[in-house]
């Protein structure tokens, strides 16, 4: 995938003890031990442009919740992508940990900084906590500076000496092979082969072969052995194999954003095309933000993706709803990648 394929190389969870509250955050006492943030940048230096890599992640008891923003104000910066994966279990099973994937950019030079994201954090009697990052400072320089500083003369085309003898063995050549198609030609003309014509096999429906490679990764062993990962990765595989072939759309060429980009302008309706937003994204983020979730949350995830093939399958991909799809499954597929 291009850039970062969808991040490049999203770099390790941030460590439990992270960047910390703010003084006058708003948490005070017992409950301030509870909660952490934390946020973790793949550099800090990029050329004009390139994409920058940033993972937040909250440390919470398990009653309370993260209320992630629509969208995040990173100025100077520019937000590429953002996701948000659901809850998962902390480190020792103590409390949970939430998480946000973002890729930012900048077109602006010099040494600019990632402000400070407050983060709100919900109990379970509705007292909210606000939490807040460290700035980062990360270096802009322009692509292909030349450090001297000087103007360089534009150089003029170059002129290629012309050797014409060195076009004779080429003609020869383009000659004997004209001749030898020629013969060949009058050869097969005068020895007529009546030819069978063989039936043409149609290729297989591309949602019964993403069907059947989903059974197959559901008969595996990767889940036993723990490799939560690699299970992730080969579902959301199979999911962007079965787009770009059934929807047209060159999903395994894409980031997440791209592809739901691409399902949009192919009219699914917006609750199936939000159902493959969260799908992917919850691969990517275990893909790249090392979150580990428990087997039945994976084996859901496999769900998801047998429910978004069924549902979009077919010449008129099924009896749809006033906004292109079955209301029924489309909820259910969607309450089940929460």
């Amino acid at each position: 995938m291009r850039a970062m394929a969808w991040w490049g190389a999203v770099v390790a969870a941030a460590a439990a003890t992270g960047a910390g509250v703010a003084p006058g955050a708003g948490v005070r006492e017992a409950a301030a031990q509870d909660l952490r943030v934390a946020m973790d940048v793949d550099t800090t230096m990029i050329h004009l442009g390139d994409p920058v890599s940033v993972l937040l992640r909250v440390e919470h008891p398990a009653d309370w919740s993260v209320e992630w923003a629509d969208s995040l104000d990173v100025a100077p910066f520019e937000v590429l992508s953002y996701g948000v994966a659901p809850p998962s279990a902390a480190p020792g099973g103590d409390g949970a940990v939430s998480a946000a994937a973002l890729v930012l950019t900048s077109f602006e030079l010099g040494e600019l900084e990632i402000p400070v994201i407050d983060i709100p954090v919900v109990g379970p009697d509705g007292t909210v906590r606000t939490l807040f990052t460290d700035p980062y400072r990360i270096g802009v320089v322009s692509v292909g500076l030349d450090e001297s500083g000087d103007l360089r003369e534009i150089r003029g085309p170059l002129s290629i000496a012309r050797n014409w003898w060195l076009l004779i063995p080429w003609l020869l050549l383009a000659a004997a092979v004209a001749a030898g198609a020629f013969l060949l030609h009058r050869r097969r003309r005068a020895r007529p082969v009546a030819e069978v014509a063989r039936p043409k096999v149609p290729p297989r429906p591309h949602h019964l072969v993403a069907l059947e490679a989903l059974d197959e990764l559901e008969r595996s062993s990767l889940l036993e052995r723990g490799e939560v990962k690699t299970w992730h990765v080969r579902v959301s595989e199979i999911v962007r194999t079965y787009v770009e072939g059934q929807l047209e759309v060159p999903a395994l060429e894409m980031t997440t954003r791209e592809v739901v980009a691409g399902l949009r302008n192919a009219a699914l309706g917006s609750r199936i095309t939000d159902t493959f937003h969260t799908f992917l994204a919850r691969c990517d983020l275990v893909k790249f933000a090392k979150l580990r979730p428990g087997a039945d949350a994976s084996q859901e995830v496999l769900g998801v993706a047998r429910t978004l093939v069924e549902l979009t399958s077919g010449p008129g991909r099924g009896p749809e709803s006033g906004n292109g799809e079955r209301p029924d499954e489309a909820e259910e597929a969607a309450g089940g990648s929460r």
